[in-house]
């Protein structure tokens, strides 16, 4: 009897055993299965199975959509923005891709309303859509109130625009950084259509001898994110040329508009240094007070002052190269 009880309890804790054993062979099935679906062919990093959709983030909170857009974005010439005391330059470097293109066509800085323009890097195509939607939103909020946009108004419509496009699916990002650069009047306006007396005080009821406007500066990134900046870059020589333009203390307010052109022709030939092999055209545009050169409109740089914004900024880069030149051979005498 004994013996029979041993041997009974001895095929039980087997069984039990067997049980065990199977369940955690299974477990390991599926987690081994999991992993494998997670993964894809080709031996491809599993993170960049998240970059198949613009809906879906990363275990870490990345897009890759998104960070493709920037790269996109990266890839195209350089764009600067600058806001003077009495104004603000928007400047690009146009790459030239082939020269059979015609001087001064394809334009990449629009004019979105009379006192307000943009300028964009990356996907052409991109930011011609872009300025096409940016002129509708103006041109609904005049329909509506009357009145010209305020710069931070359309930068925040076409923040949110942007922003659409990084939720679905069915579309994909921008691949455009874009700067708008717009000058709310300051001055007292009356309203179209209006009936009746209006408001007693201001137009717009706005508070007696306050003085609103001014120049403003935005910038608004692939995901959607817009800021208000004193100087603005992206593209391909961004990190140069934000390094220059936090050279020029923009937030004392000191920078004249005339002086804001020849600094934006300047730092886009010093953005131009990292690829010397390519041709380019220098394209450049601002918008003043109502007392500046513009009147308050978006208007391309006369062609005269364009020109010698250019000519001091070849003479910069070149005196800079004979000061290295200089540097070098000093320090090979001191060396001999």
């Amino acid at each position: 009897m004994a013996v029979s009880c041993t041997r009974e309890v001895l095929l039980e804790e087997l069984r039990e055993a067997a049980v065990d054993v199977e369940a955690r062979v299974a477990a390991l099935q599926v987690e081994a299965w999991t992993r494998s679906s997670l993964q894809p062919r080709g031996g491809i990093s599993r993170e960049l199975c998240y970059d198949l959709s613009n809906s879906v983030f990363s275990p870490d909170g990345r897009n890759f959509q998104v960070e493709y857009a920037v790269k996109a974005v990266e890839n195209g010439g350089t764009a600067i923005g600058i806001r003077c005391k009495d104004g603000v330059v928007l400047a690009l470097e146009k790459l030239v891709s082939s020269k059979l293109l015609k001087p001064g066509a394809n334009k990449r800085i629009a004019t979105i309303d009379r006192n307000m323009g943009v300028v964009s890097a990356g996907l052409l195509p991109d930011g011609r859509h872009f300025t096409s939607r940016a002129r509708d939103e103006a041109a609904q909020w005049r329909r509506m109130y009357k009145a010209p946009i305020p710069t931070s108004s359309l930068a925040d419509r076409m923040g949110s625009y942007i922003q659409a496009y990084t939720l679905y699916n069915s579309v994909r990002p921008f691949g455009v950084t874009c700067i708008i650069a717009g000058w709310d009047s300051e001055a007292e306006l009356a309203v179209d259509g209006q009936v009746g007396s209006g408001p007693t005080v201001g137009a717009g009821g706005k508070v007696d001898k306050m003085k609103h406007g001014g120049p403003f500066l935005y910038m608004i990134e692939p995901s959607g994110s817009y800021w208000g900046y004193y100087g603005a870059a992206t593209g391909k020589g961004r990190q140069s040329a934000k390094s220059e333009l936090e050279k020029l203390n923009l937030t004392e307010g000191t920078l004249s508009l005339e002086e804001g052109v020849k600094e934006a022709a300047r730092i886009i030939y010093i953005a131009h240094e990292d690829s010397k092999d390519k041709d380019f055209e220098l394209e450049m545009t601002w918008v003043s007070s109502l007392d500046g050169p513009t009147k308050g409109r978006h208007e391309e740089v006369p062609k005269k002052i364009r020109e010698e914004a250019e000519r001091l900024a070849k003479k910069a880069l070149e005196d800079d190269d004979e000061e290295e030149e200089a540097k070098a051979e000093g320090g090979e005498r001191m060396e001999e």
